[in-house]
């Protein structure tokens, strides 16, 4: 209150910006890192995880899906295609599906109808495997799916 004596005022003025009072102190913001250091922590291995899952949930559809289609080219012409290709060729895949193991669409194929008399005839593929080298979560290389 001010006097008619010219005293200064007894009220407090607001605090302004630039004041030590505004922002968050040092040990506020390491806490808040940490917290958020653990949290990614959980999280990331969790994840990880779930793309494994999808992977090779993506893989053993692909491989059902050649298997099937090699499987159909035999009961439609008596035999084994010569490679892939000859799937999409036929008309029996749009496309060959890619591995996503190893990001390609360069499968591992597995020969049938070698005849050693016969070196030299073609041998259909019968199968397909990934070519990755790495190991699945039932403990199975994904070579062998």
């Amino acid at each position: 209150m001010v006097s008619s004596g010219g005293r200064a005022s007894l009220r407090r003025r607001p605090p302004r910006v630039g004041d030590g009072d505004a922002g968050f102190s040092f040990i506020e913001m390491v806490l808040v890192l940490l917290v958020l250091g653990i949290l990614f922590a959980i999280a990331a291995p969790r994840y990880q995880a779930q793309v494994v899952k999808a992977k090779e949930a993506v893989l053993s559809h692909n491989l059902a899906v050649i298997r099937e289609r090699l499987d159909q080219y035999r009961a439609d012409r008596e035999e084994y295609p010569s490679g892939l290709g000859d799937l999409v060729v036929g008309g029996y895949l749009r496309e060959i599906p890619a591995d996503p193991m190893t990001d390609s669409i360069l499968w591992e194929e597995v020969r049938d109808g070698y005849d050693p008399l016969f070196p030299d005839a073609p041998a259909g593929v019968s199968d397909v495997r990934s070519r990755s080298e790495e190991v699945g979560s039932d403990g199975r290389p994904y070579r062998e799916w």
